[in-house]
């Protein structure tokens, strides 16, 4: 039974009449009383009988009555609910990572957001590179990616993946034959990055300051394509993940080294303010966040195999 009948049933027993419920649903009488007719006939009883100018619902009328408002209360709440979750879904994330590097696997998740979650927003903020605990904790970000779990009762954060940091050198580099590269090879070389502090550079921060160690010469080259044609030229070595480089179309002269004998790993964390975790919009970023680079990190075991 279409819920068009129980709206018919409800409005003309409220009302008393045929005529009187004209308006309240946009119909025309003879359209209202065709539309009663044809329900009675399916029902098989009748639903209203009328005495002098009023309706009056029959036993079987009001029990259609009793279940219509119970079905009209539960949808009208449904869309009520709908709506609050709506209204919840739309707003705007300001996102920043610890690592420029870290941008280039942004783009077509955002890209997919946007597709998925028209009302959801996401800025990302340059200039809270390198520092978006901070930031964050100042509400100046909302969402933050690093590579260290933080220690700060008012966050929040989540493991997203892992993947790990090659050091990249011409193929003529002195430190070719080498199976690995340990602390030491280090001291001697010129370590292109792509920006300061030095605190935000994985390779320098988890690897080099824990073995007291200092290049003889760091130079902080923004754009990764200068970066590896000076690295093609043979004038220094970048450190960086293989996904990172993915998009770029790498000269055959480049080889791959793993820093330190097991390799230069690091777990990426997604990092955001706690009381934000009620936020609907906020929930929907993380939870596709997790689902997509949970995806990407299997991606990218597959592109260091291909990378080799």
């Amino acid at each position: 039974m279409e819920i068009k009948y129980f709206r018919l049933i409800k409005t003309i027993a409220e009302e008393g009449s045929i005529a009187n419920s004209v308006e309240k649903l946009f119909l025309t009488q003879s359209a209202l009383s065709h539309q009663l007719r044809e329900l009675e006939q399916r029902l098989g009883f009748k639903v209203f009988l009328r005495t002098r100018n009023k309706w009056k619902l029959t036993d079987e009328g009001n029990e259609l009555y009793n279940l219509g408002n119970s079905l009209i209360e539960s949808i009208e709440k449904g869309f009520q609910n709908i709506e609050q979750l709506r209204i919840g879904s739309a707003g705007t994330i300001k996102v920043s990572t610890e690592c420029y590097s870290f941008y280039q696997g942004l783009a077509s998740f955002i890209q997919k957001m946007g597709l998925l979650y028209p009302k959801i927003n996401v800025d990302l903020i340059l200039e809270a590179t390198h520092q978006p605990i901070s930031k964050i904790l100042s509400n100046e970000i909302d969402i933050g990616i690093v590579t260290s779990k933080p220690q700060n009762e008012i966050l929040s954060s989540i493991e997203v993946y892992e993947d790990e940091i090659f050091a990249i050198m011409h193929q003529e580099n002195s430190l070719k034959e080498v199976r690995f590269l340990d602390a030491n090879d280090f001291s001697n070389i010129h370590l292109i990055i792509h920006s300061f502090p030095l605190e935000t550079v994985s390779v320098y921060e988890k690897f080099l300051k824990p073995n007291k160690i200092n290049p003889i010469k760091i130079s902080a080259i923004p754009l990764t394509e200068v970066a590896l044609e000076m690295v093609n030229a043979n004038m220094g070595i970048i450190c960086m993940p293989k996904w990172a480089l993915k998009s770029f179309r790498l000269s055959e002269n480049l080889i791959f080294k793993r820093i330190g004998k097991n390799g230069l790993k690091r777990t990426h964390h997604l990092v955001f303010r706690k009381s934000d975790i009620s936020k609907k919009y906020i929930n929907d970023f993380i939870s596709n966040f997790e689902d997509d680079f949970s995806n990407i990190s299997l991606r990218k075991s597959r592109l260091e195999k291909e990378l080799g």
